[in-house]
Formats: C-alpha cells, structure tokens, sequence
C-alpha cells in the first residue's frame, strides 16, 4: 500500500471520530436517550471537544494516548448506550453541522486547566513540606 492511501485512510477515519463525536453531543441533548447514557456522553463529548488534554501531548508517548486510545474508547461506548433511531437523526445532523464549523468546549477546558492547578498546587506543598522539615 502507497503513503498516499494510507494517509487518505487515516484522514477518513479521523473525519469519522469527529462525526461521532459531534453525533454523541447532539445525542445527549435527546429526551429518548436515557439518564446514563446522557451523563457519560456529555463526559466524553467535553473532553474530546476540551482544547486543553489532560495528558498533555508534550509528555512522550503518554501525551496521544488520549487522542489515539481513550477518546475513541468512549466514544464507542457511549454509541452503545444511545438508541439507534436517536443515533441515525443526530449523525445526519453531525454530518450538515461539521461541514461548516468545529465545536469547542470551554467549560471543559476549564475543568482541565483546574485539575492541573491543583495537581501543581498540591505538588508544591508537597515538596515545601518536606524540604522544610
């Protein structure tokens, strides 16, 4: 197989996650979906939208883990939960919506940039603590 296909390959597949993954926002939004399915599509949503990781991708190989393994995980799972007619009109929608713009999620961001916040923050007392003593 020539690099030209495998990279039109993996363009597709990409255009695909970002579909379902807008699908998946759409979806959560349903009143036919249930309560849970709803709780862990708007989890996933956020943070595959979020433009901050939570694992950042400059920390090798860890960094993509997210976007290569994580994000598609749950985007699957997710798919699972929702009903298949819901399914069916948010992916046509995903479809006309994405041709035209991309979602972020800023409150997910933020939720991001907290959780890094205090990780620094309580790596700093940690590390104060103990040289003080």
């Amino acid at each position: 197989m020539n690099k030209t296909g495998i990279v039109e390959r993996w363009k597709s597949r990409v255009r695909q996650l970002k579909i379902e993954t807008y699908t998946l926002y759409l979806a959560y939004r349903d009143p036919r979906v249930p309560w849970y399915a709803k709780v862990f599509a708007a989890c996933v949503v956020g943070y595959a939208f979020s433009p901050i990781d939570l694992i950042p991708e400059f920390i090798p190989v860890l960094g993509y883990l997210d976007d290569l393994i994580l994000v598609p995980l749950g985007i699957a799972l997710a798919l699972k939960m929702m009903p298949e007619a819901v399914l069916e009109e948010c992916r046509r929608q995903a479809e006309a919506s994405l041709s035209r713009d991309k979602p972020r999620n800023w409150v997910a961001g933020g939720v991001i940039v907290a959780i890094w916040l205090l990780a620094i923050a309580l790596i700093t007392v940690t590390v104060v603590r103990t040289t003080n003593r």
